[in-house]
């Protein structure tokens, strides 16, 4: 299986499906158990052109106190605890993750999961070639250390962050040695208002930190032509990351702003799109604009009946196509010199006709 660098050295980009817990609504709406409905979803990611499929793991006992309040739309998720929503979607463990891993491998996928305690991140060590850091978790240096201990490739998501808190996390995770990260611009706003995406800290991130890949973790609703992931990879993000699901229209936790399987076709269609029309950097003619080059663009034309041995004024000159003779810059040049032979009305000038004014310059 290749790594992302290479994906992104071959196709320009790297495209993570993020299931994260979705699967337990898909298994409870189609009757399916909870391996069965992640492998399902699995296989919906492979067939869509995805590189990579992404969990979540955790013990809620781990990770969030009893007493702490929801931060997400009541009206999307009416859950108010963090506690009671995460306990909804804390079943796996070592034992299920090994299976989905072995079966993403089986599909040429990229298993990833994004590690939210101690426990969690030693058991996906042996099961994933990278480590995602969340977001929420991007002041917890005692954690980042320990991922970063792993010497995997870190994805570090900066939702809400400073730019102080992200070179702090930066310089935890290079002190153990460990430099390969990528940066992921991130909204941590569930679902993201598409005036708050700010795309264009992308480019900030990539200016302060050229050294780094970029990546974008998405939370804006997906609309028809997916065009904030599109943006952003237009802007410098070359690993994109959204939450995916089989049902948009199912209700709580992430579903309400997840893409779908229609929706990540579409993705990469228009990434592959944008790449098509992006092309070149250095200006220069084009092997299409050739025959257009010449045809399209001016020469001098006599305007007039000229003989041979007339000296060449403004009034027996004209611009008119093709541009296979003398071009229009070149009138300096041949007002003042000498017809070297008879020209009819509406003829082409070209070099062999026109003795030139200018001593400097020979034909």
């Amino acid at each position: 299986m290749k790594d992302y660098k290479q994906t992104i050295e071959e196709n320009g980009f790297f495209i993570i499906a993020d299931i994260g817990v979705n699967y337990y609504d898909i298994a409870d709406k189609e009757n399916l158990t909870l391996l069965n409905a992640a492998k399902k979803m699995i296989k919906e990611v492979k067939e869509k052109g995805a590189d990579a499929v992404k969990f979540q793991t955790y013990k809620t006992e781990k990770i969030v106190s009893k007493h702490a309040p929801a931060y997400w739309d009541l009206k999307e998720e009416p859950t108010d605890s963090q506690y009671k929503l995460f306990k909804k979607y804390d079943k796996f463990g070592f034992e299920e993750y090994k299976e989905l891993s072995e079966f993403c491998t089986k599909k040429n996928l990229m298993f990833l999961s994004t590690p939210f305690d101690f426990s969690a991140a030693d058991y996906l060590d042996d099961l994933m070639p990278i480590f995602k850091i969340s977001s929420s978790d991007l002041t917890n240096t005692p954690f980042i250390e320990y991922v970063a201990n792993k010497k995997k490739p870190i994805f570090l998501s900066t939702g809400a962050a400073t730019l102080g808190e992200i070179e702090r996390a930066i310089n935890t995770i290079k002190s153990t040695g460990n430099n390969e990260i990528c940066l992921f611009h991130c909204i941590l706003d569930y679902p993201t208002k598409y005036k708050d995406a700010n795309l264009n800290m992308i480019k900030h991130l990539g200016n302060i930190y050229p050294e780094y890949i970029l990546g974008f973790s998405d939370h804006t609703k997906p609309d028809d032509s997916m065009l904030v992931p599109t943006i952003a990879y237009t802007y410098g993000a070359k690993i994109i990351e959204k939450h995916f699901t089989l049902d948009k229209s199912l209700p709580g936790n992430d579903h309400y702003h997840s893409m779908d399987p229609l929706d990540l076709q579409n993705l990469i269609v228009k990434i592959r799109f944008v790449q098509k029309i992006s092309g070149k950097y250095h200006k220069q003619p084009l092997p299409c604009e050739m025959n257009s080059r010449t045809h399209a663009r001016r020469s001098l034309i006599a305007n007039q009946d000229i003989s041979k041995g007339d000296i060449i004024t403004d009034e027996m000159i004209t611009f008119k196509r093709p541009g296979t003779g003398i071009p229009p810059f070149m009138l300096d040049y041949v007002v003042g010199g000498t017809a070297l032979e008879d020209l009819k009305e509406d003829d082409i000038i070209t070099y062999d006709k026109i003795k030139f004014v200018n001593k400097n310059f020979h034909n």
